[in-house]
């Protein structure tokens, strides 16, 4: 079979396509034939060794696939040869073939697109752990998203219009802002791709005027420079979520926390899918059933061929993706 590979530390332009044997699935495991692959920031990090998991090379990028199932191993009841589903894989998806843990697939709804189930798991599943289970919601309160426009982001504005909030759309360009609010953000705001300290007070300032004087929930997938602005302008007793930090990891004066009485919350949903597996597949069933009822649609704004793999994690590493970006087998 074919495979993304990277075999030495560095960006897309290192990745290579080379043969290598059809994995076999051993005890708990699933070989799943790979139709499409989602790509998300943790991509981009991988392949530089930047990420929380570093896993041997070579291997191949791609952590969320959906396709179908080639064979079980022992002890796999729930799936059978050819089953259509997604899996999350950690890594290993951007390849014909790829063995993923049995707890980890799971069978799509009838009709799904292969693209937007390679597109579904990693970004709604981090979103709505995110501001369900680590937010805290309740109806009507403000939640601000920054990055709004990328995979992570477009989820949370779905999933937290969804849950009856007020939805502000933060973006680094007033089209990725139209974008959100066509999403169903219910305001959006622009903002600078660098901010300075002058820009930091804008940007905070900007965040209370739209917002009608603070927010109460703040999704962070962006970090660097905004997150201490966002926080200045949280609302009493207001929720932090860290998500990611694309711009860098921030530096928050803890002072602020004690003056708003709030809280910064770290969101690893990974790690929370392998500490409570029964929780995340609520949660799945949730999501589905929104999915099903049309209130969340995976936007794919750009599919790449296997052979464009770098291009499609370049894409995600310029921050330039609104919405998805997948891999086609």
């Amino acid at each position: 079979m074919k495979a993304v590979l990277s075999k030495v530390v560095g960006g897309p332009e290192t990745l290579v396509i080379e043969d290598v044997p059809v994995p076999t699935p051993g005890k708990g495991q699933v070989l799943v034939q790979v139709k499409a692959c989602g790509v998300n920031y943790p991509d981009v990090l991988i392949i530089q060794d930047m990420y929380q998991f570093k896993p041997p090379r070579p291997f191949s990028p791609g952590g969320e696939v959906a396709g179908i199932v080639s064979a079980v191993g022992e002890g796999v009841a729930h799936v059978k040869p050819g089953d259509r589903v997604l899996a999350s894989t950690g890594n290993g998806g951007m390849a014909e073939y790829c063995l993923a843990p049995a707890h980890g697939v799971m069978p799509i709804p009838e009709g799904m697109p292969f693209e937007e189930a390679a597109a579904f798991l990693m970004t709604y599943g981090t979103s709505y752990y995110a501001i369900k289970d680590r937010g805290d919601p309740k109806p009507g309160e403000k939640l601000l998203v920054l990055g709004a426009a990328g995979g992570v982001g477009i989820a949370a504005v779905e999933l937290g219009k969804a849950m009856g909030l007020e939805v502000i759309a933060a973006c680094s360009s007033q089209e990725k802002v139209d974008f959100c609010l066509s999403k169903g953000a219910d305001k959006g705001l622009v903002y600078e791709r660098e901010l300075d300290r002058d820009g930091q007070k804008k940007f905070s300032d900007d965040i209370k005027a739209v917002s009608g004087g603070g927010v109460d929930i703040i999704y962070d997938g962006v970090g660097g420079n905004y997150a201490e602005p966002a926080v200045r302008a949280m609302n009493w007793e207001g929720r932090f979520l860290v998500i990611g930090f694309p711009a860098g990891i921030p530096k928050l004066p803890l002072n602020l926390t004690l003056l708003k009485s709030c809280d910064v919350r770290g969101v690893f949903w990974g790690a929370a899918v392998a500490r409570d597996p029964k929780a995340h597949q609520q949660n799945v069933k949730e999501l589905f059933d929104l999915y099903k009822a049309g209130k969340i649609r995976p936007h794919v704004s750009n599919t790449y061929p296997m052979e464009q793999a770098a291009d499609a994690i370049r894409e995600l590493q310029d921050r330039k993706a609104q919405g998805k970006v997948v891999v086609t087998m």
